[in-house]
C-alpha cells in the first residue's frame, strides 16, 4: 500500500480498537466456560482468552493460486491449509486485546508506524514499540502465527500468555 493509505489505516485501526474489544467479548461471551470472561486488560486475562481463542482457529484448504505462490520452503509451515477468514479476524481482535494489555500495564510502551525500509516485515504496520533492542511488535501478526501453531497442533490456548511473558521480559 502508499504510505497516505498506510497511515489511513492506521487512523481506522486505532479508531477500531474498542469496537473490536467489544466484540470479542460478545464473542467469549456467547461461548460456553467464557459466559462471564471480562477485558480487565491484566495479565492472567489472556489465560482464558488463549484457551478461548485455541478452540475457534479454523482452516480451510489452499487453492491452487495460494499453493502456487506458496515458495516451497513456506509450504511445510502451512500445510493445514490457510486460516479462514473468521479465525483472521478474531485473531486481529485478540492482536488488539493484547496490545492493550501490554500498554496499560507498561507505562514505556507505545504505538509506532515505522516506515523505514519498504522490505520490514511490519513496514506501516501499527506496532508497539519500547522493547529492548529497539525490536517493534505487531501484536496481530503476533497472533495470526500463533494461530499457524495451534492449526498445526504445535500450540495451545497458553501461548498468548507466553507471548505476554516472553515480550515483558523485553521491555527496555
Amino acid at each position: 500500500m502508499p504510505k497516505k493509505e498506510l497511515k489511513e489505516y492506521n487512523r481506522w485501526f486505532h479508531n477500531v480498537m474498542p469496537q473490536r474489544v467489544d466484540e470479542l467479548t460478545k464473542a467469549l461471551n456467547s461461548s460456553s466456560g467464557f459466559e462471564g470472561w471480562k477485558p480487565s486488560y491484566a495479565p492472567d486475562s489472556l489465560n482464558s482468552l488463549g484457551n478461548w481463542f485455541a478452540t475457534q482457529v479454523a482452516t480451510r484448504p489452499h487453492t491452487r493460486e495460494e499453493l502456487r505462490n506458496l515458495p516451497q520452503h513456506v509450504r511445510e509451515y502451512v500445510s493445514e491449509g490457510e486460516l479462514t477468514n473468521r479465525t483472521i479476524s478474531l485473531a486481529m481482535d485478540v492482536g488488539i486485546y493484547l496490545s492493550e494489555v501490554f500498554l496499560r500495564n507498561n507505562a514505556s510502551l507505545k504505538w509506532d508506524q515505522i516506515f523505514g525500509s519498504s522490505r520490514f516485515i511490519d513496514y506501516g504496520q501499527p506496532v508497539l514499540v519500547g522493547f529492548g533492542g529497539n525490536v517493534p511488535f505487531n501484536p496481530v501478526r503476533m497472533v495470526i502465527t500463533m494461530a499457524y501453531g495451534l492449526a498445526k497442533n504445535t500450540k495451545d490456548g497458553k501461548a498468548l500468555r507466553e507471548i505476554y511473558d516472553i515480550w515483558s521480559k523485553k521491555i527496555g
